[in-house]
């Protein structure tokens, strides 16, 4: 299995998942001549994707959605509620209702050669899910935009080979920065983002000989930089208890604007 990120970021977010037989977009929050450049620059040709999925209906998720969809005549998975928002969406134009498939959290689909588990997510949106695809006996996970983390995500997550990780903020810098009050509040909150420190306290509960690779994503440009999220993700995953230390897998981080290397397992 490979994973990908195209983007990953405040200013917009798109991850390529595939194997051999099956090409899959998570996400689509930048431009569609971005999202194709990105793929073409990886080796995907776009016509060859097979499906979007998306996380949640925010438009740093879905601002692109529109054109690839209508392009490639793209079949988009989502839950009920986020299909109702990208519906009432403007910026994101018509799509055509018939290629929305309609997924539930906390269940299992599969796409071609590969199986996919929605699950549930704190995040300020109607219906947000992370997921997890398994193909033979490799997994990736990808999760962003969630607030606060349980057992019921870790157990989703527990055995992947390869993970996308949020580390969206240092939790100093975004409380002395500029954002007005309540945005800090939001992005503070369990509906919020995880800190660099949750993404490391996160990986000290998930870690096990499975994981290998992890990327972080989702880092803020204003409240964040590649190599504060690197040093304090891995030093809280070297302060924690678990039996694991961040010489156990490769660690690297996302920019939020270059494509990144391709992680393939």
């Amino acid at each position: 299995m490979k994973l990908c990120s195209i983007a990953s970021g405040s200013s917009g977010n798109a991850v390529y998942v595939g194997d051999e037989r099956t090409n899959l977009l998570v996400d689509a929050g930048i431009s569609g001549k971005r999202i194709e450049e990105g793929l073409e620059a990886v080796g995907i040709k776009p016509s060859k994707l097979d499906a979007i999925l998306i996380t949640h209906e925010h438009t740093d998720h879905i601002s692109g959605l529109g054109v690839m969809s209508r392009k490639y005549h793209l079949p988009v998975y989502a839950t009920k509620n986020t299909i109702i928002e990208i519906l009432n969406t403007p910026s994101v134009k018509e799509i055509d209702e018939t290629l929305f498939v309609e997924i539930e959290p906390e269940s299992s689909f599969a796409i071609k050669s590969i199986e996919i588990t929605a699950f549930s997510v704190y995040h300020d949106a109607v219906d947000p899910v992370a997921y997890r695809f398994n193909s033979s006996d490799k997994s990736v996970g990808v999760l962003t935009d969630c607030g606060k983390f349980d057992e019921n995500i870790l157990e989703h997550l527990r055995g992947v080979n390869i993970l996308m990780l949020e580390a969206n903020h240092d939790v100093h810098m975004l409380q002395a920065g500029r954002y007005p009050y309540k945005v800090k509040q939001r992005i503070l909150s369990g509906r919020g983002h995880f800190s660099n420190e949750t993404s490391g306290r996160f990986l000290s509960k998930l870690l096990d000989e499975n994981l290998k690779y992890v990327m972080l994503g989702h880092l803020s440009k204003d409240n964040n930089f590649e190599q504060l999220a690197y040093e304090t993700v891995r030093t809280e995953v070297d302060l924690s208890e678990s039996k694991y230390s961040s010489a156990d897998f490769k660690l690297s981080v996302a920019n939020g604007c270059d494509i990144s290397e391709i992680i393939e397992i």
